[in-house]
């Protein structure tokens, strides 16, 4: 289903409403380009981002992962290039409109980030009590649902320093729901991690998309996890996207630097 509508002269349009409900792609990023001075890190980047599916961005050191995801929540603007989320181009948004906008979006930072002079509870009431006007009783109630929902309400009371890897980083899905994002983004959830607890986090992403229907962004250069847990991955190589599908198709890819970057992972999915 495509996702702009265009009239006779070409000018584009963004969807109806009763297609954003339905189309299977939550965000469209066309040609974005981004620059810090005369370095040129994004180079005409075009990905799709499917709804209700774990995408999974990866690339080596250095590939602008990060300066990707920093353009897609708007954390910078791209010099140019579109960002289509429902409907909406955020590389256009500006002030309280894209305040407001930016809400589609959840974070779960790198190593969790967590307020470590704060409770399980303030850390996931945090984004509550700083956007919204809600009661401390309304507040209260949708915290704890949250917890529940993640199966650590038993740990509210507790400090992130008594809590282990794996149950950080579920306060830190939490706290990246708690205003009913729609999307996701993972920054390297699995670094630092050991092997179990790193498999405990891809189930936890997958988890939380069956359970609350969220799309998920993963930033990630861990290629067992990549093979785990994605649906859709894009490698970005030189500031461009060199290779877009599934885990099987680039798995099977000839393009050389994605195919190398593979090689060197020594991922099967066997």
């Amino acid at each position: 289903m495509k996702v702009f509508r265009r009239n006779l002269i070409g000018v584009t349009h963004p969807p109806l409403a009763e297609e954003i409900k339905t189309n299977p792609i939550h965000v469209q990023i066309r040609d974005v380009h981004k620059s810090y001075g005369d370095h040129h890190v994004l180079r005409g980047v075009s990905l799709d981002i499917y709804r209700g599916k774990t995408n999974l961005v990866i690339g080596p050191s250095g590939s602008g992962k990060s300066v990707l995801m920093r353009q897609l929540i708007r954390l910078e603007k791209p010099d140019s290039g579109e960002i289509w989320v429902n409907g909406v181009d955020f590389a256009r948004l500006e002030g309280l409109d894209l305040a407001a906008r930016r809400r589609t979006f959840g974070m779960v930072f790198q190593m969790s980030a967590l307020f470590d002079s704060m409770t399980v509870f303030d850390n996931v009431a945090f984004p509550l009590r700083e956007h919204t006007n809600f009661p401390r009783k309304e507040i209260r109630t949708r915290v704890m649902e949250r917890l529940q929902g993640l199966g650590i309400a038993e740990a509210s009371h507790k400090m992130p320093a008594e809590l282990s890897g794996g149950m950080q980083k579920r306060v830190a899905v939490a706290r990246a729901m708690i205003l009913e994002s729609e999307i996701l983004i993972y920054d390297e959830p699995t670094t630092g991690l050991d092997p179990i607890t790193t498999e405990m986090v891809d189930d936890l992403i997958t988890e939380a998309e069956d359970m609350f229907g969220v799309t998920s962004v993963v930033i990630s250069h861990d290629m067992a996890s990549v093979v785990r847990i994605a649906d859709y991955l894009n490698f970005l190589h030189d500031g461009q996207i060199a290779a877009s599908g599934t885990p099987q198709q680039l798995l099977q890819t000839d393009h050389p630097a994605t195919a190398e970057f593979i090689r060197a992972s020594r991922i099967t999915l066997e």
